[in-house]
């Protein structure tokens, strides 16, 4: 494992995917384990994606945490697609964690709910107090969660709001078999904003992937901009990201 630091980023370089995996379960649940000591619930955002299979496996297989004490949340969702769709953020969470762990609450985004609406309720939610642990990748094109390089705002006053998704983050979800076709997957999503994102206490964002090898570089040593949002995380005081040699790239 190959570690440094970039601004305040802390970073770590490991082997292969199932070594980065194991190693941000680890590092997850002794953050959990050490948050639930001093504290009655513990409040966590999850990403949902094939990139984040490793760390869920890893998750389901840690031992003495009590998930039942957990409030879990997810990301983001597609507009238009109810939850029994296998193609929804919240059917993996489903399928890939929540199912197996089982946090003591679930709050999922509804993607057939009037979107302005479902922001806010979900918003409402996400506020009612602060996010603990946020469990995340990066895009293709330095989104985190589906916050676009278009509509990315550091600034951003709302806490979950809606965005039209670009053609590489269309063509990322055909690329991992989330979809069959680029027309398929829908332009819309809901998802939370940077600034929600960043209010998490502890994030660790976890990339796999020689698709992932540039946005990565544009995070790490690029300008801190909207055009990158993965770069924020480099001004986070305690984010930890985990990446492999593929998507490292050195």
């Amino acid at each position: 494992m190959k570690e440094f630091t970039i601004e305040k980023l802390k970073v770590r370089v490991y082997k292969d995917r199932g070594q980065m995996g194991e190693a941000a379960a680890g590092d997850v649940a002794a953050r959990m384990r050490e948050t639930l000591a001093g504290r009655e619930r513990l409040r966590m955002v999850f990403a949902s994606a094939p990139s984040q299979n490793e760390l869920m496996e890893g998750l389901v297989r840690v031992q003495g945490v009590d998930w039942s004490r957990v409030e879990a949340f997810q990301m983001d969702e597609y507009v238009g697609l109810p939850g029994t769709a296998p193609q929804t953020r919240q059917f993996f969470l489903q399928q890939r964690l929540f199912s197996r762990v089982k946090p003591g609450t679930i709050r999922l985004l509804d993607g057939m709910a009037q979107p302005p609406a479902e922001c806010r309720r979900y918003a409402d939610l996400v506020r009612e107090s602060p996010i603990d642990i946020v469990c995340l990748g990066i895009g293709n094109n330095g989104h985190i969660a589906l916050n676009e390089p278009h509509a990315a705002d550091f600034e951003d006053p709302q806490t979950v709001k809606v965005v039209e998704l670009d053609k590489v983050s269309l063509r990322q979800q055909v690329q991992t078999g989330v979809f069959t076709r680029v027309e398929d997957v829908p332009r819309f999503a809901m998802t939370l904003t940077v600034p929600a994102l960043m209010s998490g206490a502890h994030i660790f964002c976890v990339v796999p992937g020689p698709s992932k090898r540039e946005a990565v570089r544009q995070a790490l040593q690029g300008p801190l901009t909207p055009g990158c949002p993965a770069s924020i995380l480099r001004t986070h005081p305690d984010c930890a990201l985990y990446l492999e040699l593929d998507s490292h790239g050195k």
